[in-house]
C-alpha cells in the first residue's frame, strides 16, 4: 500500500516526468534462518501480543485498506513469514533487466493476493520467470548468491540514514516523513530526492527503498 500511496502522490506531482524510482532492500531480521518459516498470525500474536480474533480484525482491516487503494489481498492462516534475502536478490537481478518494479508488483500479488511463497527458490524463480526472467539466469543467481552484498549495500545504507523501522521516506538524504505524508508533500511544493523503506503490516520483511529524483520548485 505504501507504493500505491507514492504513486499516487507522484501522479499529482507536476514534475512526475523528472521523476526516477528506484527500489533498495530493508530486512527488520537479517539474521532469521533462510528456508524457515513460520505462520504470519502467530508472529503476529507473539510480537504484539493480540489474541487470534484481534490479529483477523487487524488483517480484515488491512484487506478493506488495500480495497481503498484499488489492490485485493487475501490474508488468511495460510499466509507464511520469513526470510526474504532471496526475494531481494531477484529484484536486484530483475533491476539489472528493466524489471525491477513489474518484479516487485508479482511478488506484492504472490503474497497478498494468491498466497504464493515468497521464501523458497523455486516459487521464486518460477515468479521470476512469469515476469519476464529467465529461469536459469535466476536459479543461477539465487544459488550463487550473486546480488547478497548488493541486498547488504542497502541495509547498510538505511543503517547510516539511521532508519530502524519501516515505513519511512528520506528527503535528499534530510528529511524523514511517512508515507501517508508523501500526498501532502509533493503536492505543496517539491523535493530533491526521496527515499521510501517500507514493509507490509502483515510482518513479513520484503520491504523497498523507492528513491524519486524530482527537479522543481524546492519548498524553504
Amino acid at each position: 500500500m505504501g507504493k500505491r500511496r507514492l504513486e499516487r502522490a507522484l501522479d499529482g506531482f507536476a514534475h512526475r516526468d523528472q521523476v526516477n524510482v528506484t527500489h533498495r532492500a530493508f530486512q527488520l531480521d537479517p539474521a532469521r534462518p533462510r528456508g524457515e518459516t513460520s505462520s504470519r498470525r502467530t508472529m503476529l500474536m507473539s510480537k504484539y501480543q493480540r489474541t487470534a480474533a484481534e490479529v483477523l480484525e487487524m488483517d480484515r482491516k488491512m484487506e478493506a485498506l488495500a480495497a481503498a487503494e484499488g489492490l485485493e489481498y487475501h490474508l488468511t492462516d495460510a499466509n507464511l513469514t520469513g526470510n526474504t534475502l532471496d526475494a531481494h536478490q531477484l529484484l536486484h537481478l530483475a533491476g539489472t533487466h528493466g524489471l525491477r518494479d513489474a518484479m516487485i508488483e508479482r511478488l506484492y500479488r504472490a503474497y497478498f493476493t494468491e498466497q504464493r511463497s515468497i521464501f523458497d527458490r523455486e516459487s521464486l524463480v518460477a515468479l521470476g520467470a512469469e515476469t519476464g526472467l529467465d529461469t536459469g539466469e535466476a536459479r543461477q543467481a539465487l544459488d550463487s548468491g550473486a546480488f547478497a552484498e548488493a541486498v547488504a549495500d542497502d541495509l547498510r545504507e538505511a543503517r547510516s540514514l539511521g532508519i530502524t523501522g519501516v515505513p519511512f521516506f528520506v528527503i535528499d538524504g534530510r528529511y524523514g516523513i511517512i508515507p501517508d505524508s508523501m500526498v501532502l508533500a509533493l503536492a505543496a511544493g517539491g523535493v530533491l530526492h526521496a527515499y521510501l523503506w517500507f514493509q507490509t503490516l502483515a510482518g513479513w520483511t520484503l520491504c523497498t527503498l523507492l528513491a524519486a529524483a524530482v527537479t522543481g520548485i524546492v519548498q524553504s
